[in-house]
């Protein structure tokens, strides 16, 4: 295997065996053609394949590979038994010996499509292994357990990540209110470039990115602006979505930052920004609640915990995404989100994952209002990132 460090290792096996047993699943089935399986190629650190290949991990014995012949290479730092097939007839023949004294299996499949970031096994491919005899059912839990927790390193990269994030966005509302002050606004796209250069200056330089929408744009949550996109004029609200991460093993740090560039924020965008604020301050009150009584969180629970704070305030039907995703290697991860309104999300957040919390409320044609930190979830409960959120709108400085 010549891609990144695998995730799963010898010494990882017992883990591997007691999640298994836990489920009552007798092992886990990784499958890949073509780098289709993201997570089967970072559980496994695996390069550039190109044909198929099954990688069973089972609950009592040694983990068996069952690759293409002509993959000896992507497949060399496989340290367990390796079998080799050369064409449909082998491949279909060396899968069911692989599975002949097994039950059930766990595959990156998800039923009625519930967990699309779990969902990476085609359908003919989970025909394939059914009709060896064996049942197939989601690995939605073993890969949180051992793709979405963050290491310690990971967790380190984070919080320097996050205080960077926070930093940027505070710098880039103050350069959009000097420029609506002085009657020169700067446009979205100016700003977001500036952005997007500071990250990188300051070492976020692996999927950096960001939102900027002023006024109305704000309102729409995954806004792109057009062409430079429009002025950030002095009575606007604006709404700077920013995010980032160290290469080499760090963990995002995804923030949104609100405010108005003036000193008098009308009495609706107040009510609005207070009441997810509330929303967002409620779930993770949520959150520390929980941990404090030692009790287990499933993620559609605290996403449930901010849509009726926001319904007190009859908001709720402007809150149109969930409360939160994970955040894992990848910006939107694979581990539990908090929703419970794109999905029902059943898992429960074990430790060591992380996630985001970003109630919004979003009214068309007037304004939008999103609050964004991240949590992750440690032994010890949920430390919440930045160390100092926002806590009021962000105003211009009167000159």
């Amino acid at each position: 295997m010549t891609g990144s460090k695998a995730l799963l290792t010898p010494d990882r096996m017992e883990e591997v065996s007691a999640l298994l047993s836990s489920h009552g699943v007798d092992a886990w089935l990784l499958y890949d053609f073509h780098d289709q399986n993201p997570l089967a190629h970072r559980l496994l650190g695996l390069g550039k394949t190109t044909r198929q290949a099954f990688a069973l991990f089972p609950r009592r014995g040694h983990p068996i590979l069952l690759r293409h012949a002509i993959e000896a290479s992507p497949w060399s730092r496989w340290p367990w038994e390796s079998r080799e097939y050369h064409g449909w007839r082998e491949l279909i023949q060396g899968l069911r010996d692989l599975l002949s004294s097994l039950e059930v299996v766990a595959m990156e499949v998800s039923e009625n499509g519930a967990i699309p970031a779990v969902d990476r096994v085609p359908l003919g491919v989970v025909d394939m292994v059914r009709a060896t005899g064996v049942s197939v059912t989601s690995s939605m839990n073993l890969v949180t357990a051992f793709h979405a927790r963050w290491s310690n390193e990971g967790l380190k990269l984070h919080r320097v990540a996050a205080e960077v994030v926070r930093a940027i966005a505070l710098v880039a509302f103050q350069k959009a209110a000097e420029a609506a002050s002085g009657r020169t606004p700067i446009l979205e796209v100016e700003l977001m470039e500036w952005i997007r250069t500071e990250l990188r200056a300051n070492g976020l330089t692996d999927q950096e990115d960001c939102i900027v929408a002023g006024g109305e744009h704000s309102s729409d949550a995954h806004y792109e602006p057009v062409g430079h996109g429009a002025p950030l004029e002095e009575g606007s609200v604006v709404l700077i979505d920013l995010w980032g991460r160290h290469p080499d093993g760090g963990i995002h740090a995804d923030q949104t930052w609100m405010g108005f560039l003036g000193q008098r924020p009308s009495d609706r965008l107040v009510e609005v920004w207070s009441a997810v604020r509330e929303a967002r301050d409620a779930a993770l009150g949520f959150l520390s609640g929980r941990a404090a009584k030692g009790e287990s969180v499933r993620g559609w629970e605290v996403d449930e915990v901010a849509r009726r704070t926001l319904a007190r305030r009859e908001l709720d039907l402007y809150f149109i995404h969930r409360l939160g995703h994970s955040i894992d290697r990848d910006l939107h991860g694979s581990g539990p989100n908090l929703d419970d309104l794109e999905t029902r999300e059943e898992r429960r957040l074990l430790p060591g994952v992380g996630f985001s919390v970003e109630p919004g409320v979003y009214i068309p044609g007037e304004l939008g209002v999103r609050s964004e930190v991240n949590v992750h979830w440690g032994a010890d409960g949920p430390e919440v990132t930045p160390q100092e959120i926002q806590d009021e709108l962000l105003l211009s400085t009167e000159t």
